[in-house]
C-alpha cells in the first residue's frame, strides 16, 4: 500500500519567480520615454518650444542617473561595445563635429542635443530590457498615443465643436490656415484627423507600427488577444482615416516582406530561397518600373498630385541646389531645420509655414553632412536592413539542434525597417526623434542579442529560471 512519505524526490512546488518592482518601474519609465519620443509633436503643442526641449533634457538626465548605476552593478559582465552600431554612432559624432563648418551653428548644437538624447534612451532601452520587454514596452506606448489621440479626436467633436490650436484653450479667430490646427475636429465628417501628435500622417505611420507591434504579440499567443484584437482595429481606423499616401505605399510594401519572409520559413529545398529572391528581386524591379510609367494615375488614385505634393519641384530642388555649395562635408547638421533661423525662416515656405525638414531623408543628409553623412546613414540602414532579414527568416540555432520554432518576435525588426526606407522617401523622420530611436534601437539589440530568449534576462522573464546571482 501507497504511503505518503516525509522525504520526496522532486523539490516542493513553488510559486514562478516574478519580476522585481524595480524592474517593473524601469519598465514603466521606458514607455514614458517612448510616449515622449513618438509623440514629441504633442509634447511641443502642449507645453510649447522650452516645454518639450525641457522634456527631453529632463528624460536623457534620467536616463543617464538610473543607466549609469545598473552598468556599475553587472560590472562582471562586459558592456557590448563591439556590437553598438557604429555607423550610427559615427553618424552622430560627424554632427558634432560639423558645428566647426556649420552655416547654421546654433541650429547644429541644438539639434544635436535632441539626436543625443534620443540615441542615449534607445542604447539604455537596449541594455536593460528584453526582446519581449521592448515589444511589449513599444505596444502599451502605442496603446497610450491611440487611446489619448481618440480621447482628444472625441474631446474636440463633441464638446469643442470645432478645431483647436496648441496648448488646447487656444480657440481659433478669424481665418486660420489649417495646417496651424492641433486637432481640426473632423472625425465625424469624414475629414483627415490628426490624434493626439498633430499630423496626419505622422498618425498614420504610427498606426502602421502599432498595427505591426500588435500583430506581432498576437502571434506570441500573448495574454489579452481580444484586447489586442481590438487595439489593432483602432490603429487601423487612425491608419485610414489619416489617408496618408506615403503610410498606405508603407504598409503594402510591409505586408510584401511580410508574406516573402512567411515563405523563407517555410521553405525546406536546397534551392527554394534562391527560387524566391529571384522572384521577389524581379518582383520588385517590375513594380517599380510600372510605378514610374504610371505615377500620375496612382497618384491621382491616392489623390496626391505627381510631384508629392510640391516636394519635387519646391523642395527637393533648393535642398539639392543648397547640397551643391558644400557637396562633401555638407552645411552642417539640422534635423529638424528651426524656423526662427535666418538660414530656414522663409527659406521654404508651405501653406504660409515655414517647411522644417526635406521631406526625404536622403536629400536632407545630403544637405546637412554631404556625401560622408549619406555613406554614414546608408550603412546604417542598409546593416540593419540586412541583419533585420536575417534575423527574421534565418532559424533559431546555438548548438547542434536545428528545428527550434521561429520567433514571431523576429519579425518586427525587418518589418519596422521596411517601413521607414520607404517613409524616407518622402518624410526625413527616420532621421529624427522616433525613426533614429528605432534604428539605434534595432541595430544595437540584433547585434548585441541575435537570438529571441537567449541570456540571463531572456531567461528569467521568458522561460522563469532563476537568475545567475552576480557577486
Amino acid at each position: 500500500m501507497a504511503q505518503y512519505t516525509k522525504h520526496p524526490v522532486s523539490a516542493p512546488p513553488a510559486a514562478p519567480e516574478r519580476e522585481s518592482t524595480g524592474h517593473l518601474l524601469l519598465r514603466g519609465y521606458i514607455i514614458l520615454v517612448l510616449v515622449a519620443t513618438f509623440a514629441h509633436s504633442a509634447v511641443y503643442n502642449l507645453l510649447g518650444e522650452l516645454g518639450a526641449a525641457a522634456t527631453l533634457l529632463i528624460f536623457v538626465l534620467a536616463t543617464l542617473a538610473i543607466g549609469i548605476p545598473l552598468l556599475a552593478q553587472r560590472r562582471p559582465q562586459p558592456f557590448p561595445w563591439r556590437r553598438l552600431p557604429w555607423a550610427a554612432i559615427a553618424y552622430t559624432v560627424l554632427a558634432l563635429i560639423s558645428v566647426a563648418w556649420s552655416q547654421w551653428r546654433g541650429t547644429t548644437l541644438v539639434t544635436w542635443v535632441l539626436l543625443a538624447t534620443v540615441t542615449v534612451n534607445a542604447l539604455f532601452v537596449v541594455q536593460v530590457l528584453t526582446w519581449h520587454e521592448i515589444v511589449r514596452a513599444l505596444s502599451s506606448a502605442f496603446k497610450w498615443i491611440l487611446g489619448l489621440s481618440l480621447a482628444l479626436e472625441l474631446w474636440v467633436a463633441l464638446v469643442v465643436r470645432g478645431p483647436i490650436l496648441p496648448n488646447f484653450f487656444r480657440r481659433p479667430e478669424g481665418e486660420v490656415d489649417p495646417q496651424w490646427y492641433w486637432v481640426r475636429g473632423n472625425l465625424l465628417d469624414g475629414g483627415r484627423i490628426q490624434g493626439i501628435v498633430g499630423n496626419a500622417n505622422v498618425l498614420a505611420i504610427i498606426s502602421l507600427f502599432a498595427i505591426i507591434t500588435f500583430g506581432v504579440l498576437f502571434a506570441t499567443r500573448a495574454r489579452w488577444r481580444v484586447t489586442l484584437a481590438l487595439w489593432m482595429l483602432l490603429a487601423a481606423y487612425f491608419l485610414f482615416r489619416a489617408s496618408s499616401a506615403t503610410a498606405y505605399v508603407c504598409a503594402a510594401a510591409a505586408a510584401v516582406v511580410l508574406v516573402v519572409a512567411l515563405l523563407m520559413r517555410r521553405t525546406t529545398k536546397p534551392g527554394g530561397r534562391t527560387r524566391l529572391y529571384a522572384l521577389f528581386i524581379g518582383g520588385t524591379v517590375l513594380a517599380v518600373v510600372a510605378f514610374w510609367l504610371l505615377q500620375k494615375p496612382l497618384f491621382a488614385l491616392l489623390g496626391r498630385d505627381a510631384d508629392l505634393t510640391g516636394r519635387s519641384d519646391k523642395i527637393w530642388e533648393k535642398v539639392l541646389g543648397r547640397w551643391a555649395e558644400h557637396p562633401v562635408l555638407g552645411n552642417g547638421f539640422a534635423s529638424p531645420w528651426i524656423p526662427a533661423d535666418p538660414a530656414f525662416d522663409g527659406w521654404i515656405v508651405d501653406h504660409g509655414i515655414t517647411v522644417f525638414h526635406a521631406h526625404n531623408m536622403w536629400f536632407d543628409v545630403m544637405m546637412q553632412l554631404g556625401i560622408v553623412g549619406l555613406l554614414l546613414v546608408a550603412i546604417a540602414f542598409l546593416s540593419l536592413l540586412w541583419r533585420s532579414w536575417f534575423f527574421a527568416v534565418d532559424r533559431p540555432r546555438w548548438d547542434l539542434k536545428a528545428d527550434r520554432d521561429y520567433s514571431p518576435i523576429t519579425l518586427l525588426p525587418s518589418l519596422f525597417t521596411i517601413v521607414l526606407l520607404v517613409q524616407g522617401l518622402t518624410e526625413s523622420t527616420p532621421i529624427m526623434l522616433w525613426g533614429w530611436m528605432l534604428l539605434v534601437m534595432l541595430s544595437f539589440k540584433i547585434k548585441a542579442i541575435p537570438l529571441v530568449g537567449v541570456g540571463e534576462r531572456e531567461r528569467v522573464i521568458e522561460r522563469g529560471e532563476r537568475a545567475r546571482r552576480v557577486p
